[in-house]
């Protein structure tokens, strides 16, 4: 019986897992379909049944297959650059899906805020973002040009148009005092991260002053701008405070590029442009420069020329007419770019492996060239339940730089039109039998430069239990630079002494190395109740960075051939070796509350602990509160269609800068070159200050932020004030103490204040044709609140309360005086003599008045085209600050044709002289900083244009085959009297204007 009983049981027990089984089996089944972006197969794309961890990706035909059961099943569709999309499959096995772009809109972008991420429609903070596709747009080999006229409240300047060099950025204005005129270091720089790694700041270069505008070689200038997926600008308090000492002029985040998943794809990208000079000034030509040279000796009343001036007495040939601005700066230069990139990867694990190479040569008149090799890779895995994540990237670089010593933009302006030919039949320079300095033979001195950076870093965290996550961020940062700069013998007339032998040539090398490590241990809790939801944020940083540098002088070779090598030198000058430690430790925290998504709260706050001040004051707290109000989402709102968002936001806080490099409170001492009794002296070069302390600067804004018609309307205007205090400058000492002054802490106050506006639109939007357009218009000012005993500092005569620190005092040009022919001067304090301080009291102001841009993007069908106008309203010096007195042996600009005269009492420039008459000469320096020299500097300009056009590929190997046209700075609209509006030095390289043509292929 109770065998009967098994029997039935076992019996009862299959039929009904045959029923179950039966059962499951009419829920499973395989889907199948193809997704596409605008007509085109799609890879990578992520396809999961919502509630399963069953997950296929596309392949690089759009292709995906994927079991699913259940009932009422859903398909996600997912890819990082296209919104989420759920399908419902019913009883549907085919399901092609079309992924739609995202929007425009604040609604769907997420940006970079450093130690976190955040929807750009719940920030707190001002975050301005440049994407990669506004980056590959444009043919430059730094970020930051690429940036210029993008965003709001950032003005970008780039110092020449020699490559490999540097660019004033300035996020707000400039807080600090101190600049690379009055300090060794800019205090108005900002930090730079990438990917998470702080890379420092430039390079000590100390030779390429007379080429490299300010000796700057940009930190950015290492990292490929093709490798770039987006660059942040952190500027306010909220987005600031949390770099702390560090984050007072703003905060550039850069991110690189990662894989993509999806089957293996190949890209194949490479561009050779043509690059000129931008703009060029309108010279006398050889009749009318010769005119003005006689009628200057007829005015000094000298009749027999003398016999140095070559020019006018018959020496040089006085129908030699040359263009020395296409001499020696009109050659056309060319570039080339080429990157190679493989990518690929699942559900949970992506690579990137990019190889690039960058060639560009100038438009001087040799062979010189400026190489950048870049070398990177990132790995990025994730756990099937993301509670792991991991991000390992590696960057390695190598620009090599080789120029002239000197820039010879000047001299190209100042050459007379009759000098004679560069070179003789033969090939060899000429030098007119002793009477002509060939320009040209500087070009056989050279600065030369070999940056190398290898950069890494990781980030990686873990959910050890729901909702708390632990990060770690760390990075190394690696970093060489050597630069030589020779000036052989042969760079000076063979005719005298130092031309003859190499025993007058000289060689100097610099060497700098740099190693900085950073550890960022951090904890998260992310906690969500009904409608509130609060993320917290703790952590801290552990920095160390080591500086090397050493620099020694050769003079006098056996031969040239061994100039290279300083250790041949007859005469070896070893400068200062020195190295120097900088150690950074701080503690920082944030915590985010909002409430039904439309209140937001956001407290950020940092401890910081530099090796850069004294002991007295080593510490210090920086910290910000920023608030937010969705107010689209309240009740009132929610039958206002036209209005899709609308957000205020605020926010108050300090950040602080140790921009000023390593034991500045210290009292140090330097060799002296002094030499007694066989002992090497050392000299005082800095006074101890205990007290040595941070700059701050306390930020406050608030802005309105708006989206109408579905977001295809964005509108953003935002007000700020930032009042930097605990100045950093020199304080006057008396001369008994052996120092002019001391590095230390003033109280006084440099306030930057603006407007920011910016609008986004997509005013058409259709299948085959869209066109969307963007402007951002900023308008800062910059005014000095306080500064304790400025009449009696020696910042006098630059400085003045109540007006901007970028002003400068001039003298007040009446006119020319008809009895004399001498420029009048205002004389102020009626003493009968033009003087300074007492008589240059004409304040101008030679900062920017308001700056912006405006981009167009234009798709139809495969037809792709971007354009880009930036435009700035400003003043600043003009070609007057440079001329050298009309008449003498240099050329001149074609306005000096106006000319005073008895004849032409309305002329502008006093009476021409051959260069003896000494009052004239006067009159010409106290013109050269007269109001005459300061003018209208404003300029719109054509930045960017690229036309694209994507070849239309069936049953091929390639994926997509892209062939565009792109150019920079194409034109100019300005009325400034000078080469370029567009500079922070006179005398060097302008911008250069670039046509290229590139091919893309991906496979």
């Amino acid at each position: 019986m109770k065998k009967s009983y098994n029997t039935i049981g076992s019996i009862g027990f299959a039929f009904m897992l045959t029923l179950v089984c039966g059962h499951i089996k009419a829920q499973t089944k395989t889907v199948t379909g193809k997704v596409t972006a605008g007509d085109l197969p799609l890879s990578g794309v992520s396809v999961s049944q919502e509630g399963s961890d069953q997950v296929t990706v596309t392949t690089i035909q759009g292709i995906y297959q994927l079991q699913i059961k259940g009932k009422n099943p859903v398909l996600i569709f997912r890819h990082p650059d296209y919104p989420q999309q759920r399908v419902e499959v019913d009883d549907r096995r085919l399901i092609n899906v079309s992924l739609l772009e995202r929007m425009s809109g604040i609604e769907e972008v997420v940006v970079n805020a450093g130690y976190y991420k955040v929807k750009d429609k719940e920030r707190t903070g001002s975050i301005a973002k440049v994407s990669a596709k506004d980056i590959e747009n444009q043919p430059v080999t730094n970020v930051l040009s690429a940036a210029q006229g993008r965003m709001a409240g950032v003005s970008i300047t780039q110092n020449s148009g020699v490559p490999g060099g540097g660019y004033d950025i300035q996020i707000r204005g400039r807080n600090s005092l101190r600049n690379k005129s009055n300090s060794d270091i800019d205090g108005n720089q900002p930090l730079y991260v990438v990917d998470g790694m702080p890379i420092g700041g430039e390079m000590n270069s100390l030779y390429s002053t007379q080429i490299l505008p300010g000796h700057s070689m940009n930190p950015l200038n290492s990292i490929n701008p093709q490798d770039i997926e987006s660059i942040e600008i952190l500027k306010d308090a909220d987005a600031t405070a949390i770099y702390g000492s560090r984050g007072a002029n703003g905060v550039v985040l850069v991110t690189t590029k990662k894989g993509k998943s999806g089957k293996v794809g190949l890209s194949f990208n490479t561009t050779y442009g043509l690059s000129q000079v931008l703009s060029k000034m309108k010279m006398l030509s050889t009749s009318q420069y010769l005119d003005m040279r006689r009628q200057g000796y007829a005015n000094d009343g000298i009749t027999n020329y003398p016999a140095t001036a070559y020019d006018v007495n018959g020496v040089w040939n006085q129908k030699r007419e040359t263009d020395w601005q296409k001499e020696l700066i009109g050659n056309t230069a060319s570039s080339s770019s080429t990157q190679l990139s493989l990518t690929g990867g699942n559900e949970t694990t992506t690579f990137l492996l990019s190889v690039g190479h960058q060639e560009q040569s100038t438009v001087f008149a040799k062979d010189f060239k400026y190489l950048s090799n870049t070398l990177s890779n990132t790995i990025s895995h994730r756990s099937k339940d993301n509670a792991f994540q991991l991000k390992i990237s590696n960057l390695f670089s190598m620009q090599k730089n080789n120029v002239i010593n000197e820039d010879v933009t000047k001299k190209s302006l100042f050459l007379s039109p009759n000098a004679p030919a560069l070179y003789h039949e033969d090939g060899s320079l000429n030098w007119e039998h002793n009477t002509f300095t060939n320009p040209i033979a500087a070009y056989n001195g050279t600065y030369s430069n070999e940056n190398k950076q290898f950069l890494t870093n990781i980030n990686t965290q873990y959910e050890i239990v729901k909702n708390i996550i632990i990060k770690l961020n760390g990075g190394i940062n690696y970093q060489t630079l050597e630069e030589r700069a020779l000036q052989p013998n042969t760079i000076y007339n063979p005719s005298f002494a130092t031309g003859q032998s190499s025993a007058y040539s000289s060689a100097s090398k610099n060497n700098q190395e740099r190693f900085s490590l950073i550890l960022e241990p951090q904890l998260g809790w992310q906690y969500a109740y009904n409608k509130h939801k609060i993320d917290v944020l703790v952590g801290g940083t552990f920095q160390r960075e080591v500086n090397e540098q050493g620099s020694m002088v050769g003079i006098g070779f056996e031969s040239n051939v061994f100039i290279e090598n300083i250790g041949a030198a007859q005469t070896k000058i070893i400068s200062d070796q020195f190295r120097t430690e900088y150690r950074y430790a701080a503690f920082f925290g944030r915590i985010n509350y909002q409430f039904d998504h439309r209140y937001i709260l956001n407290i950020t706050g940092r401890r910081d602990g530099s090796s850069r001040f004294g002991p007295n004051n080593r510490f210090a707290n920086f910290g910000a509160v920023g608030a937010a109000w969705i107010f689209s989402k309240e009740k009132f709102l929610e039958k206002v269609k036209w209005l899709s968002f609308g957000k205020l936001r605020g926010s108050i806080g300090t950040a602080g800068s140790d921009n000023i490099g390593d034991y500045q409170y210290l009292d140090t001492y330097t060799v002296s070159s002094l030499i007694y009794n066989s002992v090497t002296g050392l000299t005082p070069s800095r006074l101890y200050n205990p007290d040595y302390s941070w700059e701050k600067t306390t930020k406050l804004e608030a802005a309105l932020e708006l989206g109408f018609l579905k977001n295809r309307i964005n509108v953003t205007g935002s007000w700020y004030r930032n009042r930097s205090s605990n100045q950093l400058i020199g304080v006057q000492l008396p001369s008994m103490t052996g120092f002019g002054s001391v590095l230390a802490n003033l109280p006084a106050t440099v306030e930057n204040s603006g407007i920011e506006l910016e609008l986004s639109a997509s005013p058409i939007k259709t299948d085959r044709f869209k066109w969307e357009t963007s402007f951002n218009l900023s308008f800062p000012k910059n005014k000095l609140l306080s500064f304790p005993d400025l009449e009696g500092s020696t910042y006098a005569n630059q400085y003045l309360i109540g007006y901007p620190t970028t002003i400068v005092k001039l003298y007040q040009l009446e006119g020319i005086d008809p009895k004399t022919g001498l420029y009048v001067f205002t004389d102020f304090n009626g003493d009968g003599k033009i003087s300074s301080p007492d008589d240059n009291k004409v304040i101008e102001n030679i900062g920017v008045k308001y700056f912006g841009g405006w981009s167009h993007t234009l798709t139809y069908k495969n037809w792709d085209l971007s354009v880009l106008f930036q435009f700035v309203s400003q003043r600043n010096r003009n070609y007057n600050s440079l001329m050298p007195t009309p008449g003498g042996m240099n050329n001149q600009p074609l306005e000096v044709l106006d000319v005073w005269s008895p004849d032409h009492p309305g002329g502008f420039y006093m009476p021409y002289s051959g260069g003896s008459n000494g009052s004239k000469n006067t009159a010409q320096n106290y013109f050269r900083n007269s109001t005459a020299s300061v003018s209208d500097a404003s300029f719109i300009r054509l930045k960017n244009v690229q036309l694209s056009y994507r070849i239309p590929l069936q049953n091929s190997a390639f994926r997509n085959v892209k062939v565009y046209f792109q150019g920079q700075n194409l034109m100019t609209w300005t009325r400034y009297f000078g080469m370029d509006p567009e500079f922070l030095s006179l005398g060097y390289l302008p911008p250069l204007r670039t046509y290229a043509l590139g091919v893309q292929f991906t496979l």
